[in-house]
């Protein structure tokens, strides 16, 4: 199995995400305190500089003490966790046939951790489970109405736009308030509405994996397009907060139009991103160096 390690804001964390779905629940473990059903995180926990190991969904992330930098071991961690995967040994042990006198599995309350983003309008809080199964983006209280945790968050004075991807909230503030006199207040209500088993956002079945106002890609040269912003421009606008969406591709002008949503939408450092690093790929991946890459919104 292999695992693509997402370095976060917090220098601290890295994320281990993997391919499939890893556990079921979310566990938390912290160094000196004693791990009796995941001899995953026993193994971690033994490495000198690991202070905590959260296990969610599809994911693993780890929390380093200040004594190293992650980017001098996080190669050498993830190849060992990926081993120890592929061996089929348990993340976390459980009898096949529960009993009576089997022990459950610790399940943990909800935990959020705050990660900035290149917005300074925009910041990120990660849930330590996953939230949605595809991007929602609510610029409105109005929009929101199939959003019960949107709802909530809009009656909140100083919210301007909510976005949700996988596990994390990304939300724009009102100009008029700073930060550091709102972010404790925004994660301590996220962290006990979710607490309370609440739903982020009420949708169908049929609905829950289609993203909202998707193209329709008529040609094969837009269908590469699409996969080439999803492998390689997606997972580094997710990091900071966002989302980019192909909207469309006009063959005559050579312009590829695109949705930034998110901690991306009105980021000072957008029009940056969209110039050396979304057209610069597209160009390369395309062999095409009259391709334009332009912001719908």
């Amino acid at each position: 199995m292999k695992l693509q390690i997402q370095y976060t804001a917090n220098p601290a964390i890295i994320k281990l995400e993997a391919p499939e779905v890893l556990v079921k629940g979310n566990y938390q473990y912290e160094r000196d305190t004693p791990v009796t059903d995941s001899p995953l995180a026993q193994e971690l926990l033994q490495l000198p500089f690991v202070k905590t190991v959260y296990f969610s969904a599809n994911f693993i992330a780890l929390e380093a003490l200040p004594i190293i930098k992650w980017e001098d071991v996080a190669q050498e961690v993830t190849q060992e966790v990926e081993n120890y995967l592929s061996a089929g040994r348990p993340i976390i042990a459980q009898e096949a046939t529960p009993t009576q006198e089997s022990a459950p599995a610790k399940r943990i309350p909800i935990t959020i951790y705050v990660e900035s983003t290149p917005n300074p309008m925009a910041m990120k809080f990660v849930a330590n489970k996953k939230l949605v199964s595809r991007v929602y983006e609510y610029k409105s209280p109005e929009e929101a109405t199939e959003s019960p945790l949107a709802t909530e968050l809009f009656k909140l004075p100083y919210i301007k736009e909510v976005f949700f991807d996988s596990n994390y909230i990304s939300i724009i503030r009102q100009p008029r308030v700073l930060w550091e006199d709102i972010m404790m207040e925004l994660r301590e209500f996220l962290r006990l509405y979710l607490m309370e088993g609440k739903p982020v956002v009420k949708v169908s079945v049929t609905e829950q994996d289609r993203p909202k106002g998707l193209p329709s890609l008529g040609d094969v040269y837009s269908r590469k397009i699409v996969a080439i912003l999803d492998q390689y421009v997606k997972p580094a606008v997710s990091s900071d907060g966002g989302n980019i969406q192909f909207v469309s591709y006009d063959k005559q002008n050579q312009v590829v139009k695109v949705l930034l949503q998110g901690a991306c939408n009105g980021c000072p450092s957008s029009k940056r991103t969209l110039k050396q690093g979304i057209e610069t790929i597209l160009r390369e991946m395309m062999k095409n160096e009259q391709i334009t890459v332009e912001a719908v919104n």
